[in-house]
């Protein structure tokens, strides 16, 4: 092994550890491993960042706009009414209506925004139902899964292979030609997400009524008039905890602020709520000493929804936003979004603890306290998914604010345009890239979506995943790290004959997509597969076909994959959750890929 490969193996052995132990987001992490292959020489700046100009950036991209545009149209608000209807209570019946109908939305469109809409009309349909939304919000994030690798634009991982295939002088995938495998795939784990998945998937209280619980164990007291803590900051005063209990926030005529500054200034009238430490409110704090400050018995205030000027909104933290690695108090969601922090929700757990000092991860979820039209400002942030109605919920059995619906021309036309992008593909008329971003334009020329709007709704942290992938893919194989790794590989599968040298290729790409994304997986194992084909004589087309559909198995964990992510929060799950309905989805899925693929493909 020549120094090259051991410097390759060794940055990203690194790479693969700071993604596991959650580091850095997979962008930054794969961008710096790629920077240091630049560095150490293997590969050319040009070689390094020849990925970040490849089609697949474009196709996606442009794809992302067309998904808003449908999203700000109301294309996908009507198609969950339709979906979710009203006359059945059954989960069984309403995952018959839902799964297949998410999958074929997803074979055509980013998944990504269907999941964010069905998110919300989900669990408000459940709690009009009484079905515990938990049963139906991660076969919705599975069934987004199964459908993308149906088609060519069905999912990112498909492009990208369709792209590299191009770049070795390979015939890119058709339109459907993913589909003779895709289908039966989506088949098989349809049946298993009706039939099956509601025997496992657990069946948790939504977190809008566990949070109205807690409020209600919060012990408020008020600041009278006279009291001699007016006009001092909250730590000046000794305010920020007594024995057991911690401040959670301050309500001031109706306005939330929390976290709770240090610095921030008392008033008279101010309501002061505090939280027991371990959510249990079995006794009061101590105010002997603080004259003025006076025990209020009421329960906690809620907000005044007929004032119609507050709202409550769920968000999920994204991988790679911002607010990653940085505290609540440091994030200033106040100052930013003009959104109070009223609550804190981790791997299914809600956080019993002083809030501002809490680090922020992906996926944790925050319950918000926001004015008005929080939704249509912020829906397409780069920090967080929103995960609640526009409008907002309110709490108790407060009617909710709907905002108008959209609809009209601006529909009418993002329906066209994507039904002409797949046309044309279809056709042959013209490449997917060219396609797509002709079909971004016709959109912004109509006014369906504005060119600011286009920009935020592309996700840039997939785009540089994947150009850094296809960065450090261009190392791997012309160092010949491709080479050595795809020989360990058939050291191990190949005296059991060519389709358990797929099984093998298949079990490491789902396995690398749960640490480095499935952008990442596709990037990386594409050379090791070629480098196999060549080495073994084999067809490497099947072996590229396997390795494009393992990366899409993303089940087992709520972090490789961003709907998953996205459900993980609304759904109360447990981060076990996942691989307890997952890992059988994925057995049925790896056995259907294993068999079919030589079968339509040869080896």
């Amino acid at each position: 092994m020549g120094f090259e490969q051991i410097v390759i193996l060794g940055i990203l052995t690194l790479a693969f550890i700071a993604l596991a132990v959650d580091l850095w987001s997979p962008d930054a992490v794969l961008l710096t491993a790629l920077g240091l292959v630049t560095a150490s020489g293997v590969i050319s700046l040009e070689e390094a960042f020849l990925g970040f100009g490849n089609t697949t950036l474009f196709a996606l991209g442009s794809l992302y706009v067309v998904g808003a545009a449908l999203r700000k149209s109301g294309a996908l608000d009507r198609a969950s009414e339709f979906i979710l209807g009203s006359e059945t209570r059954s989960v069984q019946r309403i995952l018959l209506r839902l799964c297949p109908s998410v999958s074929a939305y997803s074979a055509f469109l980013n998944n990504t925004p269907i999941v964010a809409m069905g998110i919300p009309a989900i669990r408000s349909w459940a709690k009009e139902k009484h079905i515990p939304a938990s049963k139906l919000l991660m076969p919705l994030s599975y069934a987004a899964i199964l459908g993308g690798m149906c088609t060519l634009i069905g999912t990112s991982t498909n492009l990208i292979t369709h792209g590299l295939l191009q770049d070795h002088g390979f015939e890119g995938f058709s339109f459907f030609e993913l589909a003779w495998v895709g289908v039966p795939c989506a088949i098989s784990g349809l049946i298993y997400l009706v039939f099956i998945s509601p025997k496992l998937t657990p069946a948790r209280r939504d977190i809008r009524i566990q949070e109205e619980l807690k409020r209600k164990l919060l012990v408020e007291l008020e600041i009278t008039d006279g009291a001699d803590v007016i006009g001092k900051e909250v730590s000046e005063a000794g305010l920020t905890a007594f024995p057991g209990f911690y401040l959670s926030r301050i309500n001031r005529k109706d306005q939330e602020i929390a976290p709770v500054p240090e610095d921030e200034k008392l008033r008279s009238g101010d309501h002061l709520f505090y939280a027991a430490e371990g959510g249990i409110a079995a006794k009061k704090p101590n105010i002997t000493g603080y004259p003025g400050l006076r025990l209020a018995f009421q329960p906690p205030r809620t907000i005044r929804r007929n004032e119609k000027d507050r709202e409550l909104h769920q968000v999920v933290v994204k991988e790679g936003s911002r607010l990653v690695g940085t505290s609540v108090g440091e994030a200033k969601l106040l100052e930013r979004f003009g959104a109070a922090v009223t609550g804190v929700r981790r791997k299914g757990e809600r956080i019993d603890q002083p809030l501002g000092e809490f680090v922020l991860h992906p996926g944790d979820m925050l319950l918000l306290d926001t004015g008005r039209g929080f939704r249509g400002a912020y829906e397409d942030t780069e920090d967080f998914f929103l995960t609640s109605e526009a409008g907002g919920e309110a709490p108790g059995d407060i009617s909710e604010i709907k905002e108008e619906r959209p609809g009209g021309k601006d529909l009418y036309i993002s329906i066209a345009v994507l039904i002409g992008i797949v046309g044309s593909v279809v056709m042959g008329f013209m490449h997917i890239a060219l396609a797509g971003v002709l079909g971004a334009a016709v959109l912004m020329a109509f006014n369906v979506i504005e060119a600011g709007e286009a920009r935020k709704s592309i996700d840039w942290t997939v785009l540089i995943v994947i150009g850094s992938a296809l960065g450090l893919g261009k190392a791997m194989e012309v160092s010949g790290t491709a080479v050595i790794i795809g020989q360990g590989l058939l050291d191990l599968t190949s005296a059991y004959g060519p389709r358990t040298v797929l099984a093998g290729i298949v079990i490491v790409t789902v396995i690398l997509t749960e640490l480095i994304t499935n952008n990442g997986a596709v990037a990386l194992m594409f050379p090791i597969a070629l480098s196999i084909a060549e080495t073994q004589g084999l067809d490497a087309r099947p072996l590229f076909i396997g390795i494009t559909l393992a990366a899409s198995m993303s089940l087992l964990t709520p972090i490789g994959y961003q709907t998953n992510l996205m459900v993980y929060g609304p759904g109360n799950y447990k981060f076990t959750d996942f691989f307890k309905v997952g890992f059988p989805l994925q057995l049925v899925l790896w056995a259907v890929v294993i068999i079919l693929v030589p079968i339509i493909w040869p080896l």
